[in-house]
């Protein structure tokens, strides 16, 4: 059995839940989780770099020199990659850098990083992530209560935008729904502070 407490938002130990083995205590696999996080950048992306070709080089449209009769080189353009200000041989183009991985590799991946953060004892299951209103210090005061002081993820069952909100200024806070976890994300972050019931649709999703 794979047990762990349940605090509230004040850092206060309220009950205990039991997580799913197949999901939060399984042995990391590192090369998938380095397959999910290559994927994950690849993804992120732009790719809208661009250089020049001698054809799209302004000038270069008379011959610089006759080419008979003289003790040089011929030369047909100005914009020859190999001349000053000349265009770029072989340069980066625009291109689409993402793919798409194995829908088993993602699952393993995404299950992986959870139970990587259950043995490091980074994971923190919190009755309920709840705001009136729109409160940066409710946020700052969880994450004092348990010491997250570092790179914290935030997981709420659904889109909540008064916890989104009241969080988005805090440096190094990042805030997400438990149907949109990436392992990136969860890899990055020191503290994984997740709801209980966005634990169960974690459960329900990838069992």
């Amino acid at each position: 059995m794979l047990n762990v407490s349940i605090y509230n938002m004040e850092g206060k130990i309220t009950g205990e839940m039991e997580l799913e083995a197949s999901i939060f205590g399984l042995i990391p696999n590192e090369s998938v989780l380095h397959q999910a996080v290559v994927n994950h950048l690849a993804n992120k992306r732009r790719g809208t770099h661009s250089t020049l070709t001698r054809g799209e080089v302004r000038g270069g449209g008379r011959k610089p020199y006759k080419q008979n009769k003289i003790d040089r080189s011929r030369a047909g353009s100005i914009r020859m990659p190999h001349w000053r200000h000349g265009g770029i041989a072989f340069g980066p183009k625009p291109r689409e850098y993402g793919y798409s991985l194995n829908k088993k590799v993602k699952r393993l991946a995404i299950k992986s990083a959870l139970s990587a953060k259950v043995q490091d004892n980074e994971l923190i299951v919190v009755d309920r992530i709840q705001l009136e209103s729109y409160r940066t210090k409710s946020i700052i005061a969880m994450l004092t209560a348990f010491q997250a002081n570092k790179k914290v993820l935030i997981v709420t069952p659904e889109a909540d935008h008064i916890v989104y909100k009241s969080a988005n200024n805090i440096p190094d806070v990042q805030t997400t729904e438990a149907n949109s976890l990436n392992v990136y994300d969860i890899l990055h972050c020191d503290s994984f502070i997740i709801a209980k019931d966005a634990i169960r649709i974690v459960t329900e999703i990838y069992t």
